[in-house]
């Protein structure tokens, strides 16, 4: 199994399952609650796409030329989670985990269908993700702000506040689950509601 956390968000009927570990979060919250459980529920959705697969499903490309998988989502997902939070907002001199200036795509490039391969992803996105919320408890406010002079992060190049990065990253993982969506529909056939 590709992930620990389970809950079985493919319905029959396309409705929410009481199961869902998505559903029943707080409503009412103020911005920062509000931002927190977004990007909660679409990591949740990550790895909810990707339950029950195995190294070759998980590395299954979608259509040529494209060279994306879940696999390769995963590992997106976590250089994203370092690029934004560990390095951006944090700012720890770290090296990238898969791309480089002479693979911009190692990401993708590197999702192949190994069992170790997959492990790896996985505990790599694990270790950003929980860096990335212990960061965003740790910050006083949503005021903070890192430098993003290059726009690498979409500041336009310059401040960005942890607010702005918490909106930016859910939109990352939103654009970015459908097509998980696609791709899990591709390898059995299985959509979410």
């Amino acid at each position: 199994m590709a992930t620990t956390r389970r809950a079985d968000m493919f319905t029959a009927d396309g409705k929410p399952s009481d199961d869902d570990p998505r559903e029943n979060g707080p409503t009412l919250g103020d911005e920062r609650t509000t931002l927190i459980e977004n990007l909660r529920c679409a990591r949740l959705t990550l790895e909810m796409k990707c339950s029950d697969l195995d190294a070759e499903a998980m590395a299954r490309r979608s259509v040529e030329p494209s060279t994306m998988s879940l696999l390769g989502l995963v590992r997106h997902l976590a250089e994203v989670e370092r690029a934004t939070f560990r390095v951006l907002m944090a700012g720890h001199d770290v090296p990238r985990l898969y791309c480089s200036d002479t693979d911009r795509d190692g990401d993708f490039d590197g999702a192949v269908p190994d069992p170790q391969v997959v492990a790896e992803a996985w505990e790599a996105w694990r270790a950003e993700v929980d860096f990335a919320e212990r960061y965003v408890a740790g910050a006083p406010d949503l005021d903070v702000t890192a430098d993003d002079p290059e726009n690498l992060h979409g500041s336009g190049g310059g401040l960005m506040s942890l607010r702005e990065v918490l909106v930016g990253m859910i939109w990352e993982y939103a654009r970015h689950m459908g097509h998980a969506d696609l791709l899990r529909e591709r390898i059995d056939g299985r959509i979410g509601q």
